[in-house]
């Protein structure tokens, strides 16, 4: 895998995870799938949608901002559990000084301006089928011009996705490009799911799996990268984040981790996987696959704006993974 160019030398100025994935049939695992809140965004993995939504939210309203969605705040205040979380950095005690609303919200402002950014490019050579695996509060399809022809194909649990339904409807919203939810556990045969629902593996697609793998234990990782690349064909691109850190738990006393869990409740340490990562970088490149693998301090200094390293930095170890098939 190489971590030379940055993708795009235009990248300018939005997950987002609420499932956990295990292998299915013909896969195995010796890591035990944690249940998280199996029904919507309320509970385990399935709070960190709305973390990025009022970091999303906070994000939209900044003068410099990174990545705009306006609806993200709506997400927030409809779901009880964090109906007094911040959604403009003038409501945050410290503002920018504060670990959580400050320097990790502005840490997903800055990844989801990067992966818009890489969706564009993808449509712009021509691809028309995109795939938000674990799509959470992801609202893409909605605020992104992209194009009419083109199909947006939503992952997650019916919960969930019900729950942005119901969110969106209220506001009237409607989507830019076609919308397709496939109500899905990704534990579950979410391809059939998918390609009953239009999804053409022959054609062209681009996937995003955004703050996704890191709760997943590493075979089912694995079985995840394996299962794109068998759903794609030449021309298809995917991103996504991985995370290096060989003992997730010397960072337990970072700031950003003790923040998140004092200040909203969320362990984001024990959700993680704790097992060995795979390399899926280099497992892609195997399979004829170009990527390139960039710390988000790269995008930073591009950008001029966004996190740049700190001591005991729980932002260290997070790769962003961005990956082009150039061969069947």
């Amino acid at each position: 895998m190489s971590e030379t160019s940055i993708p795009g030398d235009s990248l300018h100025p939005t997950s987002d995870t609420s499932v956990l994935l295990a292998p299915t049939e013909g896969a195995t695992t010796t890591t035990p799938t944690r249940r998280t809140g199996e029904g919507g965004v309320d509970a385990g993995v399935g709070s960190t949608s709305l973390l990025v939504a009022a970091a999303r939210a906070i994000e939209t309203h900044r003068h410099d901002s990174l990545a705009r969605d306006v609806y993200a705040e709506h997400f927030v205040r409809a779901a009880p559990a964090c109906a007094d979380w911040p959604v403009r950095i003038e409501q945050v005690p410290d503002g920018d000084g504060n670990p959580l609303w400050g320097r990790f919200a502005r840490y997903f402002g800055l990844r989801t301006g990067v992966l818009d950014d890489f969706l564009h490019r993808s449509v712009g050579t021509g691809v028309r089928q995109v795939v938000l695996l674990g799509a959470g509060l992801d609202t893409r399809a909605f605020r992104l011009d992209l194009p009419s022809d083109c199909v947006v194909f939503e992952i997650d649990r019916a919960g969930v996705l019900a729950f942005k339904q119901q969110v969106l409807t209220d506001l009237s919203a409607a989507p830019k490009a076609k919308r397709v939810p496939v109500p899905v556990d990704l534990r579950g045969d979410w391809v059939t799911a998918l390609t009953s629902v239009g999804f053409d593996p022959a054609a062209p697609s681009v996937w995003l799996a955004e703050g996704l793998l890191f709760y997943l234990p590493g075979p089912a990782e694995t079985y995840l990268i394996d299962t794109v690349d068998r759903l794609t064909t030449t021309g298809s691109a995917l991103a996504f984040e991985a995370k290096l850190e060989k003992d997730l738990l010397a960072y337990r006393d970072s700031p950003i981790y003790t923040a998140t869990r004092e200040q909203i409740g969320i362990d984001l340490l024990d959700l993680f996987d704790s097992g060995p990562r795979p390399d899926s970088a280099g497992d892609l490149a195997a399979k004829g696959w170009s990527t390139s693998v960039h710390t988000p301090f790269e995008f930073t200094r591009l950008r001029g704006r966004g996190p740049l390293p700190e001591p005991n930095d729980a932002l260290e170890g997070n790769r962003w993974v961005f990956a082009h098939k150039s061969r069947p």
